[in-house]
């Protein structure tokens, strides 16, 4: 049976201000972007496309069943799913999950059977090849109308940019890649793929999976114990770097070199830092599962 842990003031005062450094840290980019009104093709993702705003980001949670001591007199006695015991604060795990329940056996059916299957590191990055292939030679923005995502300009022409998505087999197996593929792009790739079938299909190797730890240890609220929130966002962030440098667009002006997966020694190294994405990203969702059953295993107890 799994027992709860009491946190003296001291320690967790000092770890939800450990995180806020590091959050902070983490943002700081951003906030200063927003201020200036400037943008980054690679670093903007993790705040666009997952859309947790810094100060909810710098917000420290212990996860289910720790008990923060004198913490009823804290800021974070208004926040949501948290519950007073006397002077005390712990995280509201019978309503969280009683409110959440499907979403949370989704995410962990998702992130534990991506765990065990076998990962695929022949994939080259070429789903972002194909979001590209045959969208034409000019720069656009609005993707639905035919344009590239990025308002960047390719590092190959479009004809060799082509060219490298026909010489090469398309195996992307993580839909919310595929389903920005041009249209010329989706007969391309070796299997359909479809929002029904993604806890399928979804395997370590796949870069887009492992970003998305990110997105589904957000969406645990305050189960997620902090460090894992800021673990994931690092590897979120570190897999972006990759992602970007391995496509076909030209990120010299903000001082990345490419992955030239187009040849034999891109590839490799590609395949290479697949391999570490994929045992860094198992971990965090073994973590982020060990913290749903937690949370699971102490939802009927009295207070908690």
């Amino acid at each position: 049976m799994v027992s709860e842990v009491q946190l003296d003031e001291a320690t967790w005062h000092a770890r939800a201000m450990a995180h806020a450094i590091r959050a902070d840290a983490l943002s700081q980019g951003w906030r200063d972007r927003v201020a200036s009104g400037t943008k980054h093709p690679v670093d903007d993702f993790l705040f666009t496309y997952y859309p947790l705003r810094p100060g909810l980001l710098r917000r420290w949670h212990p996860g289910a069943g720790v008990v923060l001591s004198g913490a009823a007199t804290d800021d974070r006695a208004a926040w949501r799913w948290y519950v007073a015991r006397g002077s005390d604060l712990i995280v509201d795990a019978h309503g969280f999950v009683a409110k959440n329940e499907r979403s949370l056996a989704f995410i962990r059916g998702l992130l534990s059977g991506t765990a065990a299957r076998q990962a695929n590191f022949a994939c080259f990055g070429l789903h972002e090849w194909a979001m590209v292939y045959r969208s034409g030679e000019e720069i656009a923005v609005d993707h639905s109308a035919g344009g590239r995502r990025h308002d960047v300009p390719l590092r190959l022409t479009q004809s060799e940019t082509d060219s490298v998505v026909e010489a090469n087999r398309i195996v992307c197996s993580h839909f919310d890649a595929y389903r920005f593929f041009t249209p010329e792009a989706i007969p391309l790739n070796s299997v359909a793929l479809s929002r029904e079938t993604q806890p399928d299909l979804e395997q370590p190797g796949c870069l887009h999976a492992g970003m998305d730890v990110y997105k589904w240890v957000t969406k645990l609220g305050p189960l997620t114990p902090g460090e894992l929130l800021l673990d994931s966002f690092d590897l979120a962030r570190d897999i972006r770097n990759l992602d970007m440098r391995a496509s076909p667009y030209d990120l010299s002006d903000w001082g990345y070199s490419p992955v030239r997966i187009e040849s034999t020694e891109g590839r490799a190294e590609y395949a290479r830092a697949q391999r570490t994405f994929a045992d860094r990203s198992n971990v965090l969702r073994t973590r982020a599962v060990e913290a749903i059953d937690r949370a699971l295993s102490l939802r009927d107890v009295i207070g908690a």
